[in-house]
């Protein structure tokens, strides 16, 4: 395994002096640095050059995932409008939707249109271009996916003929699994693919509310104005062999896919986080069978590499593609948390004692506490939502205050959900939207708790949605009615009044890198698993010295050469743009090699990738979320 290779004339010395002076605002600096900031770049390098871009907003992580029609001609652009869906009217955004930008000039993108999403919904993930030809349609379909932010927000699939970019036509909107009755509409969605099968076409899609249940839901959209579903997949339950529980990779739900055909037979691709890259024949697509999957090696192979620390893999296979010649396919992990592995435990009482935790995507670490401890007395908050019961401040807890000690954090305990919860009926919400409460009442760091029913070991508490910058940990609900005292339960009502003191706990937290980068070989070996042959990570991703002030090293997606067998692109948040080959000197000797890349002088937070053919040529588009769609030449 190998962390970064250079085959151009900027060597990774120039590389990282170029990078060294993030442009940071200041805010919590804390003893590893200011927490917010990027990379800075040297502009383009090696066999990825700018071509032009189109600045689409003024606001910060507005911009989600981008597609290309088929034609080269246009792009799609998400605008996934905040976790809240608010537009923002000082600078003239929009509410969530899709921006249309005409790419004919590719040096000169402009934007020539929106598609709006409905109220409270948007896209984000699964935004994808793709020609269908049915009995009932024929043209070019732009697919996306709908997930709530707000009260009146719908899931589901939404298609529109985009065969003329400049008026697109709604085909239908919000159609999906309807198991949750009490979303009054079909569940959300967070990504989705379509392909056309000859005489029929489907869809399939990320099923949100039966996250680690049947959440691979497949459609039927040969009559695209009315998609049914056809079929779902419960992994967790049909196939218990694919999963690693023994190392803790226990988060085991569908986040991305890819369907392609191969060798006469249509091949679904399935990044199944920590149960890692799964392959299903969908020939029928209402009888998958199982063709292989991938494991996660132990110990972590890149970490191994680049620190020499023998530590658990951590899993988030996130979004992979085929080869174009089928002959390998890379998987992404994503994972915001450089800092994991916490160790959390309750101080005092009776049941003092260690309990499962990890940090919560998208949070701050703990190593920006001046002592890199998290300690003190915390109190029950409740759920924390934006419409759940109101979140006590420190002040108004008799004696709270006066009992911290030198050093401790006022630290509020919030519970995942609400969800099936009769005195909460109140919607979900994002574990940052949850911090936000606390901070604003007055809190310096959260531990937010597992609820009944969901994953203890390790646990799971959601990610994203923050704008504060503060420390949250996740950890058991076993562990939440220990802090308080309460007799561990499984039904409602559950746990302490809020407002209720607990007990003192402590977490630490160790470096443990960034997302990064597997090579696999598209042939099963005799244990029927897909071999890995290598890995990658940017370098600045696999060091502490960048953990904190210099945004997210982690990647997110690939997208592989349609020309070129070898090669590979990379959206790396804050690492920029990265051009990858594949070089073997023998078919199990393999290394993913480095050959050129893109990273702003200012910086960049590029979240979506895809390779095009114009005229024979390759070309990459990416969006980036703080500015719009950038295009780039491949050259060689």
């Amino acid at each position: 395994m190998r962390t970064k290779r250079f085959l151009t004339a900027l060597t990774a010395a120039a590389l990282t002096a170029a990078m060294a002076t993030p442009a940071v605002t200041a805010a919590h600096p804390g003893q590893h640095g200011p927490l917010d900031g990027h990379l800075l770049g040297p502009g383009a390098w090696g066999d990825l050059q700018l071509l032009g871009k189109a600045d689409l907003t003024d606001t910060d992580d507005l911009i989600a995932d981008v597609a290309i029609d088929p034609r080269s001609t246009h792009a799609y652009l998400a605008n996934w409008g905040k976790p809240t869906c608010d537009a923002n009217r000082e600078d003239g955004d929009p509410d969530a939707g899709a921006y249309v930008v005409d790419i004919t000039d590719l040096a000169n993108p402009r934007r020539i249109g929106f598609i709006p999403h409905s109220q409270d919904s948007r896209p984000g993930e699964g935004m994808q271009a793709v020609p269908i030809g049915t009995r009932f349609y024929n043209g070019t379909m732009l697919v996306m996916n709908n997930e709530h932010c707000g009260k009146n927000g719908k899931g589901g699939v939404s298609l529109y003929d985009v065969s003329n970019p400049a008026k697109p036509v709604k085909l239908s909107e919000h159609f999906g699994d309807r198991a949750n009755l009490s979303l009054g509409d079909s569940n959300d969605i967070h990504s989705a693919f379509a392909w056309d099968a000859g005489a029929n076409a489907y869809v399939v899609v990320t099923d949100n509310f039966e996250s680690g249940g049947p959440d691979v839901d497949i459609l039927d959209i040969t009559n695209p104005r009315r998609p049914r579903l056809i079929h779902e997949i419960d992994i967790n339950a049909a196939y218990p062999q694919l999963t690693q529980p023994q190392l803790g990779l226990t988060q085991v739900f569908l986040h991305d896919m890819t369907v392609k055909r191969i060798n006469g037979h249509w091949v679904l691709l399935l990044s199944y986080w920590d149960g890692g890259y799964i392959q299903f024949n969908v020939d029928n697509p209402t009888q998958p069978t199982l063709i292989g999957d991938t494991d996660f090696s132990h110990p972590d192979p890149q970490l191994l590499e680049s620190t020499g620390q023998a530590r658990t893999p951590e899993g988030n296979g996130h979004q992979a593609e085929f080869t174009s010649d089928d002959e390998y396919f890379l998987g992404t992990d994503e994972d915001f948390t450089p800092y994991g592995a916490t160790d959390f435990a309750i101080s005092t009482g009776a049941s003092a004692g260690p309990y499962p935790s990890v940090p919560v995507p998208g949070s701050a670490p703990i190593v920006v506490l001046s002592d890199e401890v998290l300690n003190g007395p915390v109190v029950y908050g409740g759920y924390g939502c934006p419409d759940s019961a109101a979140v006590p401040t420190p002040g108004s807890i008799p004696g709270y205050e006066a009992s911290l000690q030198p050093g401790e954090e006022r630290i509020v305990v919030l519970q995942r959900g609400p969800a099936g919860d009769p005195s909460a009926p109140e919607p979900a919400c994002f574990p940052g939207q949850k911090a936000h409460q606390a901070v604003t009442a007055g809190w310096d760091a959260v531990v937010v708790v597992q609820r009944h029913g969901g994953p203890e070991n390790p646990p799971y508490c959601g990610s994203g949605g923050f704008d504060d910058l503060v420390v949250a940990v996740c950890t058991s609900h076993e562990a939440y009615h220990r802090m308080f005292g309460t007799p561990v339960s499984t039904t409602y009502p559950d746990g302490p009044a809020i407002g209720t003191v607990g007990e003192r706990v402590r977490a630490t937290a160790a470096f443990d890198g960034w997302g990064y980068v597997h090579l696999f070989a598209n042939r099963l070996d005799a244990g029927g698993k897909f071999p890995e042959l290598d890995t990658y990570a940017i370098e600045e991703g696999m060091g502490e010295a960048r953990a904190v002030g210099f945004g997210d090293l982690t990647v997110h997606e690939v997208a592989t050469d349609p020309n070129h067998a070898r090669r590979a692109y990379l959206s790396y948040y804050s690492g920029g743009m990265r051009a990858l080959e594949i070089m073997c000197t023998g078919p199990d000797s393999c290394e993913l090699v480095e050959t050129g890349g893109y990273l702003s002088p200012t910086g960049n937070d590029f979240w979506g990738v895809e390779a095009f053919t114009r005229d024979g040529t390759t070309y990459v588009a990416g969006s980036d979320r703080d500015d719009g769609l950038y295009l780039f030449s491949t050259t060689r």
